[in-house]
Formats: structure tokens, sequence, C-alpha cells
């Protein structure tokens, strides 16, 4: 039988656009009960010129259609500090203005270094505090700005980085709704194709194509010498198509790692080889437990699929719950 390698993603064009379509209005019908629910008179989104950012604020100003509002309801927030690129920052700005939302720019490098002295860490340190130090100041400012303008912060954070915890506890990992909850890296990807294809504004189509090709980032470490990105996401934590089709199986079927790698070997055949399927198996059996404990805290988010990862309905387990067994059936491979 066939395996399908993107099991979140319809193959068949017709199907897929109407998929993407549907997606859109669920997250912006759902932001715009939850504002509306909360009398947020703003919503206040972090823009970073990545994918997940550029599709929260995509479905924030979609929410503004909705409710037939301005769509300068909605605050969007670049916070560039030691790793932003240029780059990114120009697709950050392109985006906002686009869209015609309203548009902060607030560096953040002088309070994150306060911090730093604050606590005593040598900022040529590059470790996890001097990474998580900065998103958790993007937060702390989104948050303070929002009852500041007695808005609500949109969550920009997809379901696969849930899956692997690839996210900064009460960091980028917290927000006051989060859009994206549902939506799996791999489909977030042709959702923002699909908008940026429909949208009959040539800038902000070129806009949302220019952030589609940027590799994935948290941008949390300094650019290399030629002002380009260093830290790659899927360099680090794997492949995310390979995550999301682990992901889809274990969670729709409860397929072991057994199985997930003989069905990974005949969806990707002549694309990874069998070495490369096992080593991110294990890495996803390892966080996928490990990182539970950041899931049982997650923020409300529009359901839009089958396969979601909220603790309040869909997905329970203890967030000390051993993996030991489903790493030991990926390590015997």
């Amino acid at each position: 039988r066939t395996v399908e390698a993107m099991p979140f993603v319809p193959a068949e064009d017709d199907r897929r656009h109407s998929r993407c379509e549907e997606i859109l209005n669920i997250q912006a019908t759902g932001l715009a009960r939850r504002l509306a629910h909360t009398r947020s008179t703003k919503a206040v989104v972090g823009i970073s010129g990545g994918l997940d950012s550029a599709l929260a604020l995509l479905a924030a100003a979609k929410a503004c259609d909705l409710m037939g509002i301005d769509r300068k309801f909605v605050h969007a927030v670049t916070m560039p500090c030691f790793g932003t690129t240029e780059h990114t920052k120009q697709n950050a700005v392109a985006l906002c203005n686009s869209l015609g939302v309203t548009l902060h720019t607030i560096p953040i490098a002088d309070s994150v270094r306060s911090h730093f002295r604050d606590i005593g860490h040598d900022e040529t340190c590059h470790n996890v505090v001097y990474e998580n130090a900065q998103a958790r100041m993007r937060t702390l400012v989104l948050m303070d700005l929002a009852n500041a303008l007695n808005g609500l912060v949109v969550g920009t954070g997809d379901l696969s980085e849930l899956a692997l915890g690839w996210a900064t506890y009460n960091g980028d990992h917290m927000s006051m709704y989060g859009v994206n909850a549902g939506i799996p890296k791999t489909l977030i990807k042709y959702v923002v194709r699909y908008y940026a294809r429909h949208c009959e504004n040539p800038a902000l189509h070129d806009t949302l194509t220019a952030i589609l090709e940027t590799p994935i980032s948290p941008e949390l470490l300094p650019a290399d010498e030629r002002g380009n990105i260093a830290q790659k996401t899927e360099a680090l934590v794997g492949p995310y198509e390979l995550h999301d089709f682990f992901l889809y199986h274990t969670l729709r079927f409860g397929t072991r790692p057994r199985k997930l790698f003989r069905m990974a070997k005949y969806a990707y055949a002549g694309k990874y080889d069998d070495e490369t399927i096992r080593h991110w198996l294990k890495t996803f059996c390892r966080r996928f437990f490990q990182q539970q404990f950041k899931r049982s805290c997650i923020p409300d988010g529009p359901k839009v699929g089958s396969v979601t990862l909220s603790p309040r309905g869909d997905w329970r387990m203890p967030s000390d719950a051993s993996g030991s067994l489903w790493l030991a059936e990926a390590e015997a491979l």
C-alpha cells in the first residue's frame, strides 16, 4: 500500500486548497470569539519574519475582517536582538505594512544585557541561558504591552514544536491564545503558500514567498560573518517532515517505533537512508516524552484537525511519563 510522506497535507490540489482555506477560517473565527469573550480592544502578535508568526498575523488580520474592524486593531511587534538578521527583519516589516496592521519595533538587546548582569551571566557564553533569556524577554514585552493596550497576546507556536518541546518554557511557549497550536509545520507551509497565491496583493505575495524560502530558525544565536542565519532548526532537531510523520501515526493510531521505522522507509525511499530515519526517530521518541511538561500548561487554541496535543481534551499524559520502552524499541532497530 502507499504510505504518504506528508499525512497532514492532502495530496490533491483541490482538497489541499479547501483544507488550507478551512484552517484559516477556523483560526480567525476562534480568535475573533476569544477577543470578544475577553473584551480585548487589541490583538498583540510577536513577529519574527518567520513562518509561524506570519501565519498567526494572517489569522489575526482575517479575524479583524470577520469582525468588520480596521486591521490597525492588530499590534505586531518585532523585537530584534543578537540573532536577528536584516533579511528576517525586513520580511517582518514588509509583512506588517502589506497587511495594514499597527507595527511596533522594540529592540530588546539592552534589556537582555541588563538581565544578564542581574543574574551574573557572561554574554560571550552562548548557552541555553543566552538563548532563553531572549525568548522570555520577548514574551515579557508582549504581555506587558498587551496589558497596556487592554489586548490579548496571540501565540505563534505550532503543533510540531509542541510535540518536540522546541520552545522556551514561559517564553515563546506562552501566550493568551495560541492560534497555530493545532497545525503542524509541514501544513503551515501550505497554508501560508495558499494565502500568498490568493491574496491579490503583489507586495504581500512577494513577502510571504520570501518568508517561505527562509530557513526555519529561532534566531537566538548571532548571525554568521555574512549576516546570514547561523542557527537552523532542522539541522538541530531534525527534518520536520519526518517528525510530523512520526507524530501523525503515533497520535492517530498509536503506532510503535518499529512500525514507524518500517513505514518511514517506504514513505521516504530515496530521500532519507535508514540511519537518518532511525536517528531522528530516536530523537522524536526521547523528546516527545521528555517535553510533556510544556504541553501540560499550554494556552487555549483552536482545534483544526484530528491530531492535537491539547491537555484539556485530546492528549492527556503525565508530565513525568517514561518513554523508556519506546526509546528502547527505537534503539534496537
